[in-house]
């Protein structure tokens, strides 16, 4: 009704038939931001008389900031986002982009951009950074004489691979001829101060350059979506204190695997999520490994120390807010001074051999192994900031409303003498009593989402816990009624020990929701079979479905499966689509820029 009275009042206003289907046509595709501006625009345009130059985005246009994010788990977006809402308090223009969504031909129009960007498996560009870091190693990339730029690359340093897609944006932007403004920073998992002082840095070489919006007119940036920040008010910072309702192991008695089904209330929050989001949860370190750790090191457990300004008990902040369970590169290089040990001293030359060294040790491992005499603040100043766990959510609101469920594989293990157990994990599984109290919050994974056509079939890949995922997936498109078929492969080691929700996804198969699963339990025969396997098995099916227009899902382990599994497609493209190495791998590429090749590995 209102675009007919509309139509009315234009065609009374002197416009006739063709000229109002010509204004339709032009403003069918603006956003409200572009709308905006293109209304004074034209309210300029009636006062002169005069047409104006179309608005050039290019560097003889007025400067702005764009702010670039390439993230895999939400954490370089969150960024972004908190630093373009600093500089919006300070009136400095600025945008701010998915590189994913980002016009790869605009940047030769850049006069200032930054590049916050995590890295994900070994040295690899996050999924939607893929694209534009292609492009900049490419012969297509143009000379940037004219830009400058700074690049915040976020890691964990445990990683051979450290900020490695952070350090490959800065090193190939240079090459292109761009200015650095500033040295690039490569973050630890614990980045918040890092992270402030790049903000103050860039913030204080560009803002006399740039400006104030109030004092230039910047043209609509028709080629970046401006992404504000929404959603709850409880973020990683601000975290939601909610109740565990129920922790069901759901393998069996006699499995290898102790898998649990958490159950977390969210009721009064408000709290949204959408199947493919992850979950954050803080945890709380066992206090029974605080105090051997305590204990070992002849301390007093109500020593006052102080961390981050403030002063704690050390065993309050060390069940509370330092990690424990995970090692990492930065308590060697302080604990080595202290405990003055050759041996020690030795393993932070050679980076391999640390990164092993780390990986089969928590903290309290290298304290016994390199006993040293250190003050409760020395013990403090050496430990990093405790990480929240990120977990893949299991469920839809559509089903489950306010509750949140998960899939969590207890990390539990003997090892130089003692038994271990991972610091989330045994939380969740087994110190967190049912109506116990934990702080979580929602982390968005838009590069983990259902197909927008309800139409459109949809091929997911989870052994494990990587299930998690997809019975959300499920959930959600038995409640829309989506009529795309679905088909699952999953792997665990035994049938009747480890198929996880399997009266769930029998029903799913008995109400058509589900179409198609592969199974593959690695241990119920002699030679062991995995996910990949069937794949290769169903591979000619499964080429058809995705020439069909298929989606396709992974989610787990991201050093081995998620390898195995892209090695499988490559080769299923080739075998049945008749192509050569180059043009299958092409043709995955392709299937990735398209958003239809998508993975939660971690």
């Amino acid at each position: 009704m209102s675009s007919v009275k509309n139509q009315a009042t234009g065609l009374a206003a002197g416009l006739n038939e063709n000229q109002w289907s010509q204004i339709n046509q032009a403003t069918a595709a603006l956003n409200p931001q572009q709308l905006t501006w293109l209304s004074g625009y034209l309210a300029g345009l009636a006062q002169t008389g005069q047409p104006a130059a179309a608005p050039q985005l290019s560097h003889h246009a007025a400067k702005s900031l764009t702010i670039l994010y390439g993230s895999q788990t939400g954490n370089a977006k969150s960024v972004a986002l908190e630093y373009k809402a600093k500089l919006d308090a300070l009136n400095v223009p600025a945008k701010i982009a998915s590189m994913a969504d980002y016009k790869q031909k605009q940047l030769k129009t850049e006069s200032h951009i930054v590049v916050i960007v995590s890295t994900h498996g070994e040295g690899e560009a996050p999924d939607d950074a893929v694209a534009l870091h292609s492009f900049l190693v490419s012969k297509k990339a143009p000379k940037l004489n004219d830009l400058k730029f700074s690049v915040l690359g976020l890691g964990d340093s445990s990683y051979e691979y450290f900020c490695q897609t952070a350090k490959d944006f800065d090193k190939r932007l240079q090459d292109l001829g761009a200015t650095p403004i500033t040295d690039r920073v490569d973050c630890d998992v614990d980045y918040d101060a890092d992270v402030s002082t790049w903000f103050e840095t860039v913030t204080h070489q560009v803002k006399d350059e740039l400006g104030t919006k109030s004092s230039q007119s910047v043209a609509p940036s028709l080629g970046i979506s401006a992404e504000p920040e929404t959603g709850s008010q409880y973020t990683k910072k601000s975290p939601y204190c909610a109740t565990l309702l129920e922790s069901q192991k759901i393998t069996g008695r006699d499995s290898v695997k102790d898998i649990r089904h958490i159950e977390i209330s969210l009721e009064d929050s408000g709290i949204q999520y959408r199947p493919g989001d992850a979950l954050g949860v803080w945890f709380k370190n066992d206090v029974a490994l605080v105090d051997a750790l305590i204990s070992e090191l002849g301390l007093d457990s109500d020593a006052i120390v102080t961390w981050l300004g403030e002063d704690y008990a050390l065993s309050e902040i060390l069940v509370n807010k330092l990690e424990l369970t995970q090692s990492y590169p930065t308590f060697v290089s302080q604990y080595a001074q202290s405990a003055d040990s050759v041996e020690l001293n030795a393993l932070l030359d050679d980076k391999s051999v640390l990164r092993e060294f780390l990986a089969q040790r928590q903290i309290i491992d290298i304290v016994r192994q390199f006993p040293a005499k250190i003050t409760a603040q020395q013990l403090v100043s050496s430990l990093r900031s405790m990480t929240p766990r990120l977990y893949s959510i299991a469920s839809s609101q559509a089903e489950v409303e306010d509750e949140v469920h998960l899939t969590v594989a207890l990390v539990e293990y003997n090892a130089h003498g003692y038994g271990h157990q991972g610091g989330a994990s045994s939380f969740l599984s087994s110190r967190l009593e049912e109506g116990g109290e934990v702080n979580v919050f929602v982390e968005s994974n838009d590069n983990f989402r259902l197909p927008d056509d309800d139409n459109a079939p949809v091929i997911m890949i989870g052994p494990g816990t990587g299930i998690a995922p997809f019975r959300a997936f499920m959930q959600q498109r038995e409640a829309e009624e989506a009529s795309g078929e679905n088909w699952l492969f999953f792997g665990n080691p035994n049938y009747t020990q480890d198929f996880l929700y399997q009266t769930e996804w029998q029903r799913f198969v008995k109400d058509g929701v589900v179409n198609k699963i592969s199974l593959a339990f690695s241990r119920d025969q002699e030679q062991k079979i995995y996910v990949q396997d069937r794949m290769l098995e169903q591979g000619q099916e499964l080429y058809q479905w995705l020439e069909q227009g298929a989606h396709i899902y992974v989610c787990g382990d991201a050093n081995h499966m998620a390898k195995d599994v892209q090695d499988a497609l490559v080769q299923i493209v080739i075998e049945h689509g008749a192509k050569t190495t180059e043009q299958a791998e092409q043709y995955i590429s392709d299937l990735r820029r398209a958003k239809r090749y998508q993975k939660d590995v971690y």
